[in-house]
């Protein structure tokens, strides 16, 4: 008998290892090498920019090293896991998927389903309708002076949702960009800022990402 597989089935395999997609799914990252004051592994929310069966490129507020190995849970995905492989230049990192062919298989599925409906738009529920900034790396500063990069999951004219090295305490305020707010709620990987005035809708990207 030839291990040959006939020619179809062939181009499924080729398929499922090459299709690769632009998105933007919210995502969690777990590195290996950083823990949080608990001990656990820290954990960061970030973007899944592009995705595919063997490799996922994520815009993510921490800096990282290739080798690092990392845990990322993708909405509408799912758990994968692997090594960096890459460093982007706009602080993110590609990692490259450990998983063996049926987990590869699956995520093909996965990644086919997310393809079709990607641009199928939710309404937001929340008070106010919230974006995904095209740039979402800017600065948050505190009032001793301190600036730490940050990563802007979403955007509205009442607040956002960031990530970064480190959790303000609820209360604490801060400028994201050039926005004033408060520190109100924390979850998982990130925290809510809800800025002190209502921001101009044309306007509130341009003063919160610090190009």
């Amino acid at each position: 008998m030839s291990d040959t597989l006939p020619s179809n089935d062939v181009m499924v395999v080729e398929r499922r290892r090459d299709i690769r997609i632009i998105v933007s799914l919210s995502a969690r990252v777990f590195l290996k090498h950083r823990r949080s004051a608990t001990g656990d592994l820290a954990e960061y929310a970030c973007r899944a920019i592009n995705i595919s069966p063997r490799a996922v490129a994520l815009a993510a507020p921490v800096r990282t090293s290739v080798g690092e190995w990392a845990r990322i849970e993708i909405d509408q995905v799912g758990r994968v896991e692997g090594a960096v492989d890459r460093l982007l230049d706009e602080r993110g990192f590609v990692v490259r998927l450990d998983a063996n062919d049926e987990e590869r298989a699956r995520l093909f599925d996965k990644i086919s389903w997310v393809q079709k409906h990607k641009d199928h738009e939710v309404a937001d529920k929340r008070g106010d309708p919230r974006f995904v900034p095209g740039n979402p790396h800017t600065m948050l500063s505190f009032a001793d002076g301190t600036i730490v990069d940050c990563f802007v999951i979403d955007l509205s004219v009442s607040g956002a949702a960031v990530s970064a090295d480190i959790t303000p305490p609820i209360g604490t305020v801060l400028a994201v960009g050039k926005i004033v707010g408060r520190v109100v709620r924390h979850f998982a990987g990130a925290f809510a800022v809800q800025f002190i005035q209502m921001q101009n809708r044309e306007m509130v990207e341009s003063l919160a990402i610090l190009k």
